[in-house]
């Protein structure tokens, strides 16, 4: 049970809340299931507008850059973060103007990164489908990134709010320097766990954290609730990264759109590795061997291992039930707003993160 809506010129597509809805129809989690459906409700006219305005991107040139930024607008993404725009100003006056802007520049500040990343990682797949690279080239693929975040700049200050133009200055920063950090550490097996969630909190939860901040100043919500809003979206970014990097092992391809173990194949050490080599001593000496090969593949026996690895000692488990405690904690965080259809919508995202397949 996908739930897609079509709008005028654009594609059907499904978002997270949809996908997580079905997901969790039938399957005992028919609470959760009802609470995200009740949230898809509230917010279907909302992403509608979204959907619209994200349509319009791009359209003002036929260039390669231009191309490779409307290919990849227009893949199956979750909309995670211009949801999270679209439920924090509902906790204060609603969904503007202004929310609409934020909650499209959201969504192209993460695209930015994504065509950007593809070319970095010599990424070929993203969302199920080729790369922009793979279609567009490599330049063409920085240029559309390029495009993508000053089209977004633009339309934040066009609505004129300093402090939010601001802030996402300082983000877009924070996830420049978390980059540069992974790929300092890239192959570098022996990196701390502090570290990882230092690169995780500049490059993922940053981008939460501002999407719960400009729907908050969006909805006029007042300064320690807007706070309140903040932690939320730290703590559910994070989640969301554990995750991700959770189904780079155990995921399906199908659904996640990429082949397993990529993040391996780039050499990155995700908190799953991470603590599987902490549970098992051996695997270090292998990823290091892997990592020092001019071959990006994984041996297919390394796979095997780290697959077993991952069951035997529970850190598929363990990695979920973390991601459980921190939507614990963004839920927790958001206990001083009062009682809304927008909160508990809040609460159903955070509480169905550390279930999804995608």
């Amino acid at each position: 049970m996908t739930a897609t809506t079509t709008f005028t010129g654009t594609v059907q597509r499904s978002d997270v809340v949809s996908s997580l809805g079905g997901m969790c129809a039938g399957r005992g989690l028919d609470a959760l299931a009802a609470r995200l459906a009740e949230l898809r409700r509230l917010l279907d006219g909302d992403l509608g507008d979204i959907e619209r305005e994200i349509a319009k991107v791009g359209l003002d040139g036929e260039t390669p850059a231009h191309r490779s930024a409307r290919h990849l607008l227009g893949l199956n993404g979750k909309r995670l973060r211009p949801i999270c725009v679209a439920l924090a100003s509902h906790i204060g006056s609603g969904f503007n103007d202004a929310a609409r802007t934020f909650a499209v520049a959201v969504e192209l500040v993460h695209n930015a990164t994504l065509l950007h990343d593809d070319v970095v990682d010599l990424g070929d797949r993203r969302r199920g489908a080729d790369a922009a690279r793979v279609i567009y080239g490599n330049a063409a693929s920085i240029f559309g990134g390029d495009y993508l975040l000053l089209d977004a700049l633009s339309k934040i200050q066009a609505v004129g709010m300093t402090d939010v133009l601001e802030r996402v200055l300082l983000v877009i920063k924070e996830m420049v320097v978390a980059e540069a950090l992974q790929l300092a550490s890239r192959g570098r097996v022996r990196t701390s766990t502090s570290e990882y969630f230092q690169i995780v909190d500049g490059k993922t939860a940053s981008l939460f954290r501002w999407a719960m901040f400009a729907g908050a100043r969006a909805g006029g919500v007042n300064e320690p609730l807007c706070k309140a809003l903040e932690s939320f979206g730290t703590s559910l970014g994070v989640a969301f990264q554990l995750v991700d990097d959770v189904l780079d092992f155990a995921g399906d391809p199908e659904a996640t759109g990429k082949a397993l173990l990529t993040d391996l194949r780039e050499g990155k050490m995700t908190y799953p590795l991470l603590l599987a080599m902490e549970r098992d001593r051996e695997l270090t000496p292998a990823l290091e061997a892997h990592c020092a090969s001019e071959d990006t593949a994984v041996e297919p026996e390394l796979g095997r291992r780290i697959a077993q690895i991952m069951v035997e000692k529970r850190v598929v488990d363990d990695c979920l039930e973390l991601a459980s405690r921190l939507c614990g904690d963004a839920v927790r965080s958001i206990e001083p707003l009062p009682e809304s259809p927008a909160k508990a919508a809040l609460e159903g995202v955070a509480m169905s993160t550390p279930r999804r397949k995608r």
